[in-house]
């Protein structure tokens, strides 16, 4: 009964009203893109950034814009991040943390890296033993996996 009850006044209700509805009933969730990058020599890009809290070194990346696509939203991180393009980034997870999404990609870069964004203070390529000690073990684990593939 009250099932069909639902029914009947979710046909009659607007459709802006039905969507503000789910908006507010439906979990709300942020995604972002990251990208293990590794050059000719076996070593990782990492960046030193402003935002990161507790760690500042890390994989590049960012939350992805309404709209875009992951792939794009991580080679536009980049760009903005490094001046650097990406070369076939490949998919290597997708990890969800309570409302947030985390998309990580694998990629090597066509460039020369260089800060173009105030939320870098640094960046660097790094190899597996001499990666920086204020850096997430999360994502220590992820560039160990990647680098002994």
């Amino acid at each position: 009964m009250i099932t069909k009850l639902t029914g009947v006044v979710w046909k009659i209700l607007s459709w802006k009203t039905r969507k503000r509805i789910v908006r507010l009933t439906q979990s709300k969730f942020t995604v972002s893109v990251a990208a293990v990058i590794v050059n000719s020599k076996g070593e990782v890009l990492l960046l030193n950034h402003v935002l990161r809290a507790y760690s500042g070194w890390g994989l590049p990346g960012g939350f992805i814009n309404h709209g875009e696509q992951p792939e794009e939203g991580i080679r536009r991180e980049i760009r903005e991040e490094t001046g650097i393009e990406l070369e076939s980034p490949k998919l290597l997870r997708v990890r969800i943390v309570n409302t947030h999404v985390e998309i990580l990609f694998t990629a090597t870069a066509i460039g020369k890296p260089e800060v173009k964004s105030n939320e870098i203070i640094g960046l660097g390529w790094f190899a597996l033993e001499s990666l920086p000690e204020k850096m997430g073990h999360e994502q220590k684990l992820i560039i160990e996996k990647v680098l002994n593939e």
